[in-house]
This record gives C-alpha cells, sequence and structure tokens, in this order.
C-alpha cells in the first residue's frame, strides 16, 4: 500500500508546494527569490523552503498589527501648532 504524504505537514516544501501553500505563482515566488525577499535555499540546483522559516517570516510582514487600544482614538498633534480661527 502506497503512502499519500500530506503536503500541509511537510517541513520543507519545494517551488510547487510553497506556491500552493501561500496561494501565490510560482513566478511570483521566483522573484521574491531574485530579489532576495523571500527566504529560500537552493540545494541541488532546486530551491527548497522550510515551512517554519517562512511562516515566521510572513509573521515579520504583517502590516496590520494591533495597536494599543488607548492610542487607537487618540488624535496626533503636531507640537508647536496655533489654533487659528
Amino acid at each position: 500500500m502506497e503512502k499519500i504524504q500530506d503536503s500541509s505537514n511537510k517541513q520543507i516544501m519545494d517551488i510547487k508546494e510553497l506556491s500552493q501553500y501561500l496561494g501565490i505563482g510560482k513566478s511570483t515566488i521566483y522573484s521574491l527569490i531574485r530579489m532576495k525577499k523571500i527566504p529560500a535555499s537552493k540545494i541541488g540546483g532546486q530551491y527548497r523552503f522550510s515551512k517554519d522559516i517562512v511562516n515566521s517570516w510572513l509573521r515579520d510582514k504583517i502590516i496590520t498589527k494591533k495597536e494599543n487600544s488607548s492610542q487607537q482614538n487618540a488624535i496626533p498633534v503636531k507640537s508647536g501648532e496655533d489654533k487659528k480661527d
């Protein structure tokens, strides 16, 4: 009986698996590699990606971080501004 490996449990992914995991095209991944924007390892002429490192990279790229609730309603005021009527 052949055992089918579930790619969601794999710790090391290739380009195709990373593409599916991130939901982006393979050409986008190659572009990110060329720009050195995504953590990749080249082994035997092929790129490999550690799932743990990719997940950490994704966490570092979060652009919608939750702000402190006490600062959310604050209105920024520039120092030295005078109110003109």
